[in-house]
């Protein structure tokens, strides 16, 4: 019973040992086999040595101290391999795990910086930033964070959640209100009701001190702001490109949030030879498209859908121009 015990031991050792060390696979599969058996076999040897068959019928407490070491590996392999998002991520995790919020957040603000267009990574490093604030307050770059999670993925209910209390927390009441209107449709009924609670609250805050939510799209300035011819490359050709690909034209503020000021989506089999952008093309009513001297267009055909960049998309150079613009802005895909 104590060998069958320990060879269980020692291959609980080996796949322990392969999801901690995976961040590390990259240096070579030989050597990463090779630390996984070194591991179980030493999990093995424990066992036989101070092993208690009795142990298998209660669930081991974690070890800190294992975390710890894990945490100190794991930083080692970054000094190495510092263009790893995913490591600094799993880096970020293992220091809020351990109840170090200044060390978690830096290192998801590496990982943010790495992967700047991974909505759920944005999510995570935002609330890892507000977590290491001793007011709990996410800051501007926080902000940004999550309004550009949300463009990337506009139904991400995590991103749109924290968003809402991020516009609160600066008394931007009316903001929020419109932000969690929109994820409510969204939500199981438990969580709806909660974020039912939180709207309520948020409604007599914008009443009291803030202008009320604006119109939706369809009742905002439709007039045109912004004309654009959309070029696509010589010898296009659809049928090569996979179903759920998309054409995204955006205006943003330059130098701003990557956040969009206005943005329009055409799905593969409607691409079109122009487009006009106006204020129901805003994603906030508070920040309509009107309200920029200048912005910055740019155009993208995205494989996945999405308006974060991946490989093998079109883009077109942005181009800054006053509003309103006079004329029509060519835009030229590559």
């Amino acid at each position: 019973m104590t060998l069958w015990l320990a060879l269980l031991s020692g291959l609980a050792g080996i796949a322990l040992a392969a999801c901690v060390l995976w961040p590390l696979r990259q240096r070579g599969r030989t050597g990463f086999m090779a630390a996984c058996l070194s591991l179980g076999i030493v999990s093995a040897s424990l066992y036989l040595l101070v092993g208690d068959p009795r142990a298998a019928q209660q669930p081991a407490a974690p070890s800190m101290a294992d975390l710890r070491q894990g945490v100190e590996a794991l930083e080692a392999s970054l000094q190495r391999e510092p263009q790893r998002a995913d490591g600094w991520a799993l880096l970020g995790r293992s220091r809020s795990e351990l109840g170090q919020n200044a060390a978690a957040a830096d290192a998801f603000a590496r990982a943010a910086a790495l992967a700047p267009d991974d909505a759920g990574l944005l999510v995570e490093a935002a609330q890892a930033r507000a977590q290491a604030d001793a007011a709990k307050r996410f800051d501007d770059t926080a902000l940004q964070w999550l309004q550009h999670a949300l463009t990337v993925q506009p139904d991400a209910e995590r991103a749109a959640w924290l968003l809402g209390i991020a516009l609160r927390q600066r008394g931007r009441d009316a903001e929020a209100v419109e932000v969690w209107s929109a994820l409510l449709p969204r939500l199981q009924p438990g969580a709806a009701t909660a974020l039912e609670q939180q709207l309520a609250i948020a409604r007599a805050a914008a009443g009291a001190e803030a202008p009320a939510p604006g119109p939706g799209p369809a009742q905002r300035n439709a007039d045109p702001l912004l004309s654009v011819r959309i070029a696509l490359p010589a010898g296009f050709d659809p049928a090569q490109w996979p179903q759920g690909t998309a054409l995204f034209v955006l205006a943003r503020a330059p130098g701003g949030p990557p956040m969009p000021v206005a943005v329009r989506r055409y799905p593969l089999d409607a691409l079109p030879s122009s487009v006009t952008l106006s204020d129901a093309d805003s994603p906030m009513p508070t920040q309509p498209l009107s309200a920029h001297a200048r912005v910055e267009v740019l155009a993208r055909l995205s494989r996945t859908g999405t308006a974060s960049h991946a490989e093998g998309d079109l883009e077109s150079e942005p181009v800054t121009v006053q509003l309103p613009q006079s004329g029509e802005l060519q835009l030229q895909l590559r």
